[in-house]
Order: C-alpha cells, then sequence, then structure tokens
C-alpha cells in the first residue's frame, strides 16, 4: 500500500425511490471507487473506506443551546458505521472532516459511543482529517490527524479546493439531490462527482443537506456538468445535475 501523506442546509426526505439502481463504480482521476448507498466510498484496491461529515454530538451541541433534540445522533450514525466496516473489513478509514460537530463533542460523547468508537478502530490506520468544526486533534478519541491526506491519485481533505483539483475527494457541502417523482419532489442526500473529482454526502444522522444546484456546489465543478448519485434505500440512482430541481 502506498504511504499516506498526510499533509443554509435543508432536510432530506426519507422516501424510497423507484426504478432501477444499483451500488455503483465511480471512477474519480483513473480510481474505481465503490459507492455506498449508505454514503461511503470504499476503494477495494487499498481497502480503504471514506465517510465524511459525521457530526458527532450535534444533538448534545443543540442542547448546550436550549434547542432540544433528540439525544441519539451519534449513537445512530455508529450504528450505520459499524454496519459499514462490518461489510467491507477496511485496513484504513478516513473521516473526512467534522466529524464532531463542535470541538466540545469528544468531551459530550458518552463511554458506551467512546468505547464503540475505538473498537472500531482496533486493527486498522484510522485518520481523522480537519473540518471546520473540528479544526483541532481531539483527546481521547483515537486514530491520527492531518488536515489533507494524499494517496495515489487522490487526495483526501474536507472542503473542496477553490481551484481545479483532479483526484479530490471531499466533504463538508453536504450535497443533496432534489428530484420529481410521481407528482411530488424528492430530496435525497447524494455524491457529486463529474470524474474527475468527488463531493461525499454527509453521513451524520443530523447532518442536513445543500441542493446540488447551489452556487456553492457547482462552482466546484465550474457548471452543472456533473452527476448526482442519488441515496436510495437500497441502491443509488444516477441524476444529471441539470435535471435536478433547484430549492
Amino acid at each position: 500500500m502506498p504511504a499516506l501523506t498526510p499533509t443554509r442546509r435543508v432536510a432530506h426526505a426519507n422516501l424510497p425511490l423507484s426504478g432501477a439502481g444499483e451500488n455503483r463504480t465511480l471512477v474519480v482521476a483513473g480510481v474505481a471507487l465503490h459507492a455506498d448507498h449508505a454514503g461511503a466510498l470504499y476503494w477495494p484496491d487499498e481497502k480503504l473506506l471514506v465517510v465524511a461529515d459525521l457530526h458527532f454530538e450535534k444533538g448534545s451541541a443543540f442542547a448546550a443551546r436550549g434547542v432540544l433534540l433528540p439525544p441519539y445522533d451519534t449513537a445512530a450514525t455508529l450504528a450505520r458505521l459499524v454496519s459499514l466496516i462490518e461489510r467491507y473489513m477496511p485496513r484504513v478509514v478516513i473521516a473526512l472532516g467534522d466529524s464532531f460537530h463542535d470541538d466540545g463533542g469528544p468531551v459530550r460523547m458518552d463511554e458506551i459511543s467512546r468505547a464503540t468508537l475505538k473498537a472500531l478502530q482496533r486493527g486498522r490506520d484510522w485518520i481523522w482529517i480537519a473540518g471546520n468544526h473540528d479544526p483541532d486533534p481531539a483527546v481521547n478519541i483515537g486514530g491520527r490527524f492531518a488536515d489533507v491526506l494524499a494517496l495515489g491519485p487522490l487526495t483526501f481533505r474536507h472542503e473542496p479546493s477553490p481551484r481545479p483539483s483532479d483526484g479530490e475527494i471531499a466533504g463538508h457541502l453536504h450535497p443533496l439531490a432534489r428530484i420529481a417523482q410521481r407528482g411530488r419532489a424528492v430530496s435525497r442526500r447524494c455524491f457529486a462527482s463529474d470524474g474527475r473529482r468527488l463531493v461525499m454526502p454527509a453521513f451524520g444522522a443530523y447532518a442536513g443537506g445543500l441542493n446540488v444546484r447551489d452556487r456553492a456546489i457547482v462552482s466546484v465543478f465550474g457548471a452543472l456538468a456533473f452527476t448526482a448519485h442519488m441515496l436510495g434505500e437500497r441502491r443509488l440512482y444516477a441524476v444529471p445535475a441539470a435535471r435536478c430541481l433547484s430549492d
């Protein structure tokens, strides 16, 4: 395995999409990646799993400000992560920033969740990429930390670069695609990619989404000439961004 080199949200609808579809192989800068309908990427050649924007402890962060949400988001997100790791048994896991909703998240995490997180890290390399919500290395969560990580032709970072960047895998923007289906609009989290670079969907249970037609996402690709790979209940569904609905 090559050396690893550290170097306005809207809610999504939980509606099944009809029609043909499947978990897809997405090619980015010539690298074949398995895009899982749970919202993760797996690189088989490197046995590497990527997730973005876990936003652990978002519920407790809101509660501290007097906005009461059910305090189960961390457990729910971890449960989905456990399922993915059991499915792929990766050698390496990369969390693409905003893994915690704020700097105090690691302290607020309960001991059961902390033990689950550390158990997932055993026997594998776990890299936390710095995000805008959690820029500093956290204490007592295991793993190692980097601002950017390069592996072969791919570069993993939290925020997409404002410059053309072939091989970039980023998070931060929480892409969400909105389409018309059977007379109503359906919104789902999605991967956004033009084959040169890719923006990951948010993985966290309480993370929202930003419409793929928003200027912040379109500017990553330079135009609407990219594809939204929408997360279905069991499959992905590819929709040209130009055919997606605005908010």
